[in-house]
């Protein structure tokens, strides 16, 4: 009981219509959608948020901290096809450039040209708004082979040493 009277009190000062009701807790919109995003992860260090059948994907926080600061994303254009594993942009830094490749198939629905205006969005918020292309996925079953939050946690812990 303690807990949903913190959770309601911490979204009291949300306005009632941006409210959105989850098991008697009001949410806001923002919290509420998060709720059923799931994230998996690459290896390489791309990243995939998946909500409804599309994967949002970029490269994640400990990529971006190996890089340095990124000076360049190229990304396909709405309706390129991908298979898994293939190269569908590359992100140039102060350091070096590196091919991003796609984690699962599917067909590009949107990629993220607010950030031609500041590609620097990647170094401060990558896995939130530096997000790279927005994935239909056509194959959610190869979700499988990739990596959830804890698993990932610990390839970075083992790679950092």
């Amino acid at each position: 009981m303690s807990s949903t009277i913190a959770v309601r009190s911490l979204f009291r000062a949300a306005p009632a219509a941006s409210r959105v009701m989850a098991r008697g807790v009001a949410l806001s919109p923002k919290i509420a959608s998060a709720r059923f995003m799931t994230s998996y992860f690459t290896p390489a260090h791309e990243y995939i948020k998946v909500e409804d059948g599309v994967g949002t994907i970029g490269i994640t926080d400990f990529a971006q901290a190996a890089l340095g600061d990124i000076v360049y994303v190229d990304l396909p254009e709405e309706g390129d096809e991908f298979e898994k594993g293939d190269s569908f942009g590359s992100v140039e830094s102060v350091k070096a450039a590196s091919d991003v490749y796609v984690p699962v198939s599917g067909e590009v629905v949107e990629s993220n040209d607010d950030m031609s205006d500041n590609y620097g969005v990647v170094n401060t918020d990558a896995e939130g708004d530096g997000w790279f292309i927005k994935l239909k996925l056509s194959d959610e079953s190869e979700l499988e082979d990739l990596m959830g939050e804890a698993e990932y946690k610990a390839h970075c812990e083992a790679e950092a040493h």
